[in-house]
């Protein structure tokens, strides 16, 4: 057990989930913040986007290593010194007088971040047993499912309401408390105290390795569409060194004689395809959560506010729905849920796919709603089943790959997304500009019932018929837009059922028993 004598295991699914929250949280509550910052810290707009780069990159450099770390000082202290740090971070941002300065200290908050949320799922995996782990993963999946869609909402409240500084001072009581709740509860087992022996054989090469590829893979995903993707030198240059620190990394950690991150852990077919169906997931999360109030805020001129407002009412659904999704697993194998969820989520982004230009809010919820109903099927169900025949031995190193995993892919999913509208955009506008000519009858119509309107305006004959090329050519520009937001919708959709049968590969039944054996 993970948790004290006495003490209530879901008090302590609670306590640790609050900390990865506020974490979670962070990833995304300062977008909107991004003027405001700018602003006030005498910075550019796109100066200031480095607040989010550098959190990111430091952030994804620790993910991967956070269990070498666990087990070099102990699980529940690494815990709550990075809970105590991150909080204090967070306060140092929040007094920051400059940019540098809170660039730094982002990047400081990021690493002690890193820690949070592979900490957290390891202790829960020590604490529950399996046949409990779906209805404690539920809880998880809550925290993950509601941050990234709170956290733009609330930061646009907060900071419209007071100022950018109190979206990082807000951590300060839910830090302290959590991290004293966490001393007060939490005790490790064996498998997770310290083992000071680690110190003697720190594997630097494969540190560094993995800080330069994912470090790089970060900048290059966070940067990539501000930069112009390989239209930029900046960008080639970070994705070559990416590749570079990963073939390398994955090389070195495959031959290293005491590796920082066991990569055997993937001779696990559980483990391995789990890892990979969690990358799709948080792709399909937070491309979603992106590319809505994107699509709302360019092409229908909502607020930033009313576009975070159009994910909170899936993200509710989803939250009710997910405490039944951890009690069928009692009686349901995850495969089957995993299989039920992509089915859903894909079908769902196919009925996205029919949005047109006139559609209303209501639509646009609805549609959410059917993406994210099949998320609730998906988070817990692949966590269980991805560590059902793992050892108590492997959990912190599994924990951190596996969030690293979920991590990584919704860096992947919001880039690829973002950029896949921009490019179809841009191929719908070029074949829609064709018609565009004196040659094209409904053109001609179109421009002439326009320039014949403005006429009756009292605009002259010149005026009139330039008045009215330019509506036509706005009308077209967002009518490519909104094809280019039908693709990624429909592609999003078909990746969701192309990756359906991988969730047969997995095994173990209901109530979370492993059917194979560790290893």
């Amino acid at each position: 057990m993970n948790a004290r004598q006495g003490a209530n295991p879901w008090v302590i699914a609670l306590v640790v989930t609050s900390a990865a929250f506020m974490e979670l949280l962070d990833t995304t509550i300062v977008n909107v913040a991004l003027p405001h910052i700018a602003g006030s810290l005498s910075s550019s707009q796109d100066e200031s986007t480095w607040t989010l780069t550098s959190y990111l990159v430091a952030n994804g450099i620790v993910l991967p290593i956070s269990g070498w770390l666990s087990t070099l000082f102990g699980r529940k202290r690494f815990f709550v010194t990075c809970i105590f740090a991150f909080t204090a971070c967070s306060v140092l941002c929040g007094l920051a007088d400059n940019l540098p300065e809170l660039v730094i200290f982002r990047v400081l908050q990021g690493l002690f971040g890193g820690g949070l949320q592979p900490s957290q799922q390891a202790i829960l995996l020590d604490t529950f047993p399996p046949e409990q782990r779906g209805r404690a993963f539920s809880i998880v999946a809550i925290a993950t499912v509601v941050a990234p869609v709170l956290g733009p909402s609330l930061g646009g409240w907060i900071t419209d309401s007071y100022s950018w500084r109190w979206i990082f001072f807000v951590n300060l009581p839910v830090g302290l408390i959590a991290g004293f709740l966490v001393m007060q509860l939490v005790q490790d087992p064996p498998s997770a105290r310290a083992d000071p022996s680690r110190a003697r054989h720190i594997d630097y090469p494969g540190l560094a390795l993995i800080a330069l590829g994912l470090g790089c893979l970060q900048v290059t995903l966070d940067r990539g569409e501000i930069d112009d993707w390989f239209a930029s030198g900046f960008i080639r240059t970070f994705a070559t060194l990416s590749a570079i620190g990963i073939v390398g990394a994955t090389v070195w950690l495959l031959v290293a004689r005491n590796p920082v991150v066991d990569l055997r852990l993937f001779a696990n077919r559980n483990f391995a395809v789990g890892c990979l169906l969690m990358f799709v997931f948080a792709s399909i999360l937070y491309g979603g959560a992106v590319l809505l109030p994107q699509l709302a805020q360019q092409q229908f001129g909502y607020t930033s506010l009313l576009a975070g407002l159009l994910l909170s009412p899936a993200a509710l659904v989803t939250a009710a729905l997910l405490p039944g999704v951890g009690q069928l697993m009692n009686h349901v194998a995850p495969r089957y849920l995993i299989a039920l969820g992509f089915l859903i989520v894909g079908l769902g982004y196919l009925l996205s796919a029919q949005l047109d230009p006139e559609v209303n809010f209501g639509w646009l919820v609805r549609a959410r709603i059917a993406v994210t109903v099949g998320i609730g099927f998906l988070f817990a169900p692949i966590s269980v089943a991805t560590t059902a025949t793992l050892s108590k031995e492997q959990n912190n190193a599994a924990a951190s790959l596996f969030v690293m995993s979920r991590n990584i892919g919704g860096s992947v999913g919001i880039s690829i997304v973002t950029a896949f509208v921009t490019s179809r955009s841009q191929v719908h506008m070029a074949y829609l500009s064709t018609h565009l000519s004196a040659l094209d009858p409904g053109y001609v119509v179109s421009l002439a019932r326009d320039a014949k309107g403005l006429l009756g305006l009292g605009r002259d004959a010149l005026q009139a018929h330039m008045q009215a090329a330019g509506v036509i050519y706005r009308t077209l520009l967002r009518q490519a837009s909104v094809l280019g937001y039908m693709d990624a919708f429909l592609y999003s959709g078909v990746a969701s059922l192309l990756v359906l049968p991988l969730a047969f590969l997995m095994r173990g039944s209901a109530g979370g028993r492993a059917t194979e054996a560790p290893g």
